[in-house]
Formats: structure tokens, C-alpha cells, sequence
């Protein structure tokens, strides 16, 4: 299949590197025309311009800084009969927009996020996203699965990669975040991260295993506690917060999430599952009593 690659960082190389890889025509084009320089090395066809680089494939892939560099590059063009699958970090809002946009000037639009580094493309660990119409998802599926083992498919709307992306974004960090802070304490009291971090691994996936219950619980809004009640884990944190203190390390991590159990226990939900705070955290602090 013909393929263009608009945006030649070190993920979009890896993009057009993995097209190549599966023995797809493909045309790469970046602002520093050097950048493709390793791809042509490979097979890949430089173009001159967007205009050409567009012209010369059905499927137009972008992997660029943001939503407005993108529409900057193809604003100019026409785009009748072209699939733009668009791999550029943003917001949900965003890309629905693009989609609009993208829908006036007759091209069919993909969103997606890729859920992978660039090491990872085209490798089993790459996991890429993707939202809006299925049809022209099933027509580019094949060509691209190029990307990496799984190709997931979202649903119509297309702010739902976008959307995805940032949740599971907030899930690392608050992940990294935990180990951090942990690692900070522990090596405050003169205990090396590396020995932590091989407890810490465990636990990770101790806590992941717990997901699809709690997940249960929300849908089913039903908070019943089976493990530990929202007041037992506020006791934890009371002790985890005093530690970070006594230790010198900075507790307004802790803290933050113990005002967040406070609140339910303000509520009168002391007794519910820990998965009970989703509502906390669905009430913006301006609509607060």
C-alpha cells in the first residue's frame, strides 16, 4: 500500500521505518528534509513538499508537535479521497475539532495515540489507538497493524483516543509518582532505590490485578468494601504523611490523596470501598459545599 509519513521526529521515523519494514510504498516528508535522509536509505520515497507527500499515497500518516501544526500543514490542500490518520498528541476536544475540519476539506479522519516509545513500534509491546468511523478503520487496519501488535479500534467518536490517552498518561505518572516518593523515603533512611524498587515492581502488579473489581464497582455503583473501607486506608495515609515528615520528604503527595479520602469520610462514606472515590474526584472543587 502507498503510504505517506508527515513529521520525522524520532516517533514518526519510527512510524515510517515500520511501514517500510512491511514492504509498504512509502513517502516520508519533514520541515528538516535531512531527517529523512535514513528512511530514503531504506526505500522510502523524500518528498519535496506536504502537497506532494500527500499526493502520493491514500493513507496519510501525521506524527507532529500538535493539532495546530497539523492543520497548519494541510490546510492549503486538497484532501478528497485521502485517509489522514493523525498521531499527534492532544486533547479530546481537539481532535474532534480536526475531525470537523478534516470532514469540510472531503478527507475521512482517524485520530489515534500511540501507547508505545519509539523503540517499541512495530514491536509486540506497541499499542496504538484509534478513533472515528470503523469503515475507514477496517479499510487501513492492515496496513496499520504494521505499527505494532495491537491496533485498537475505540469507537466513533473520535476525541475517545485522545481521550484514553491522557487517562492512561495519568495512570504512569501517578504510578511513577507513588515510586518516587517512596524511593525518596526509603533512601532518606539510607536504603538504596534498587532495593525498593524490587518490592515496588510487585506491588505494582499486585494493585493492577485489583482494577477489574473496582472497575465492577463503578459501573455497577455499588461501593460495597470487601478488602479495606475507605476509613482503614485514610488511617494508612495518616502514617504514610507523619513517615514522609519525620523523613524530611516533601508529604504533599500523600497529602493530597488523604484530603481526597477526607472528603468522602466528610460524606458519610467511611464505610465504602476505596473504588468510592471516583465520585470525589467527579465533583470539580468549585461545586463543593
Amino acid at each position: 500500500m502507498q503510504i505517506s509519513v508527515i513529521g520525522l521526529g524520532l516517533m514518526g521515523q519510527a512510524l515510517a521505518g515500520a511501514f517500510l519494514t512491511a514492504g509498504h510504498e512509502t513517502t516520508v516528508w519533514n520541515r528538516t528534509a535531512s531527517k529523512a535522509e535514513p528512511l530514503v536509505a531504506q526505500g522510502a520515497k523524500a518528498a519535496g513538499s506536504v502537497a506532494e507527500a500527500v499526493a502520493a499515497s491514500e493513507l496519510v500518516v501525521l506524527c507532529v508537535t500538535d493539532y495546530a501544526a497539523a492543520r497548519e500543514l494541510l490546510d492549503p490542500l486538497e484532501l478528497t479521497g485521502r485517509a489522514v490518520v493523525n498521531l499527534t498528541s492532544g486533547t479530546a476536544e481537539q481532535a474532534r475539532s480536526t475531525a470537523e475540519w478534516a470532514a469540510s476539506r472531503g478527507a475521512a479522519y482517524l485520530d489515534g495515540a500511540i501507547m508505545a516509545i519509539p523503540q517499541a513500534i512495530a514491536t509486540d509491546e506497541a499499542v496504538v489507538l484509534y478513533s472515528g468511523p470503523g469503515e475507514v478503520f477496517d479499510r487501513h487496519q492492515a496496513a496499520l497493524s504494521a505499527l505494532g501488535g495491537q491496533s485498537l479500534h475505540l469507537g466513533e467518536d473520535h476525541g475517545l483516543a485522545s481521550l484514553y490517552d491522557v487517562a492512561l498518561l495519568g495512570v504512569m505518572w501517578s504510578v511513577l509518582n507513588g515510586f518516587l516518593h517512596g524511593a525518596a523515603m526509603l533512601t532518606a533512611a539510607g536504603v538504596e532505590a534498587s532495593a525498593f524498587a524490587s518490592l515496588a515492581g510487585p506491588t505494582i502488579g499486585t494493585v493492577a490485578g485489583w482494577l477489574p473489581g473496582y472497575a465492577e464497582q463503578i459501573d455497577k455503583k455499588d461501593f460495597t468494601a470487601t478488602d479495606a473501607t475507605i476509613a482503614t486506608h485514610l488511617a494508612a495515609m495518616d502514617h504514610l504523611v507523619e513517615e514522609s515528615e519525620v523523613l524530611g520528604v516533601d508529604p504533599g503527595l500523600p497529602g493530597s490523596v488523604r484530603e481526597i479520602a477526607r472528603r468522602a469520610v466528610a460524606a458519610g462514606r467511611e464505610g465504602e470501598s476505596y473504588a468510592a472515590l471516583i465520585d470525589q474526584f467527579r465533583t470539580p472543587s468549585g461545586a463543593r459545599s
